[in-house]
């Protein structure tokens, strides 16, 4: 990739603070609404509407970012945005694969999950962050999908990555 198509490609980014920053600040909001509605709906329900809700807001945050992409996106575009999850080491990753159709990589160390266990939020971990990965790709192009089989978050040794663009469109569950 030339120097040019670089910087046009990042420019979705600029400006942007850290997903950890971000993912911290949501949830010491989203914690005492959470416990409102586990307390008045059980946690049944109270789990089931913030995965809805925040699956929901995953899917408008990649249309956004693919909105400030320009050119169109592509698995490329779409791998730059990886600095925003890793900035502030907050993913130690091994990329195990990088090409135009595939994106695959293995995360070792996992900053999210230690954020929301340290404040006392391991139990909806997974909802405030994990369940976005599948949704904000198709929301950032419905090209794009995710194949993952474990996670940091649930007590597994990694999480497996596997991102795949095609030309036939996902379609973004809620």
């Amino acid at each position: 990739m030339d120097k040019d198509s670089d910087a046009s490609s990042r420019s979705a980014i600029d400006g942007e603070i850290g997903i950890l920053a971000r993912r911290k600040i949501e949830a010491g909001i989203i914690a005492p609404i959470y416990e409102v509605m586990r307390e008045k709906l059980g946690e049944e329900l109270a789990q089931s509407i913030l995965d809805t809700a925040i699956r929901r807001a995953a899917i408008e945050t990649g249309k956004a970012f693919a909105a400030k992409t320009p050119g169109g996106t592509t698995l490329r575009t779409f791998q730059e945005l990886q600095d925003l999850w890793t900035q502030d080491d907050a993913l130690t990753i091994e990329v195990v694969k990088a090409t135009d159709a595939e994106f695959h990589y293995n995360v070792k160390r996992c900053r999210y999950a230690e954020t929301y266990r340290e404040m006392g939020l391991g139990h909806i971990g997974h909802l405030l962050s994990c369940n976005r990965d599948g949704v904000f790709c198709t929301g950032y192009d419905p090209r794009i999908s995710l194949e993952r089989s474990q996670t940091v978050m649930e007590g597994a040794s990694h999480c497996d990555f596997k991102y795949r663009f095609s030309d036939k469109a996902e379609t973004a569950p809620e």
